[in-house]
């Protein structure tokens, strides 16, 4: 079909693709890819000529340049598939907006779903699945790094992080620090790959056994969330304060608030009549 097709490709054994993805490479008119090297390797793996098909490479520092090819394509009624280097496009990897230039076009917009280093790693992660945050890649500086896991950490969801092995050591230090060093957690690197390893512990323990490691490959970093009782009066309060400075009623600012505390609703709505009172 013309338009554009987000293709699900691999994180790992090159096995797991699906076959609805290997029928869209077959088939696609113009194919992309964040690398190009990669998708030409997975396609020779499987067994599908490349002919005389555009193989563009697309990824973060060329998609100005690039995007107006593709578009091009599209509008001449064609089949655009574009790939990642490894995982499902869009998921912390290129291809938003490529997807919002073709949708704004009227383009038709699908996708060949499959792997996923997060759906992955909470797979195999060991701890609650039933809501999960997933934050991307956190701030390189320090402080801001900090800032961005305090601000996280009452969130009552499990937290999903990928991270470069570089500066594992050092995130799982700052979050310890931040997210308190009792919380349980996962590192989990090298999915579906020969050296697959997950390691589950407190955050201070895995902090200590990472510290002067050295960590090669993917990684993923799953951290339970907080206990509820943990959070204080004064953290619900700013939240609240800042759901009402954004425009929501009480009520609703309420419910927010509790959704992401763990706090009681009532109890949250109380010190938001409260704070009416001020």
């Amino acid at each position: 079909m013309p338009g554009l097709t987000f293709v699900a490709v691999p994180i790992g054994a090159a096995r797991d693709i699906t076959l609805h993805a290997l029928d869209v490479l077959r088939e696609a008119d113009v194919l992309a890819a964040e690398d190009t090297r990669s998708l030409r390797r997975l396609m020779d793996i499987h067994g599908i000529p490349l002919g005389d098909r555009p193989l563009i490479s697309y990824h973060d520092h060329n998609g100005d340049r690039a995007r107006p090819r593709l578009m091009a394509a599209m509008a001449e009624g064609q089949s655009v598939a574009y790939a990642s280097e490894a995982g499902t496009p869009l998921i912390a990897d290129p291809g938003y907006d490529l997807a919002r230039s073709a949708r704004e076009a009227g383009y038709n917009v699908t996708t060949a779903p499959g792997a996923s280093a997060v759906i992955t790693a909470l797979s195999l992660a060991g701890l609650p699945t039933d809501r999960f945050l997933f934050a991307g890649f956190l701030p390189n500086q320090s402080k801001a790094r900090r800032d961005a896991l305090r601000e996280l950490g009452a969130v009552q969801a499990t937290l999903v992080f990928y991270e470069s092995p570089k500066r594992l050591a050092r995130m799982l230090s700052d979050a310890a620090r931040e997210l308190g060093e009792d919380r349980l957690a996962a590192v989990c690197r090298e999915l579906t790959k020969k050296f697959e390893e997950v390691l589950r512990a407190p955050l201070g323990d895995l902090a200590r056994e990472i510290e002067g490691r050295t960590v090669k490959g993917e990684v993923v970093v799953v951290i339970d969330r907080g206990n509820a009782k943990e959070i204080s009066e004064k953290f619900v309060i700013d939240a609240l304060r800042s759901e009402l400075d954004d425009g929501a009623s009480l009520r609703d600012a309420a419910a927010e608030v509790a959704r992401d505390t763990g706090w009681a609703r009532r109890d949250v709505y109380q010190l938001g009549l409260g704070l009416d009172r001020d």
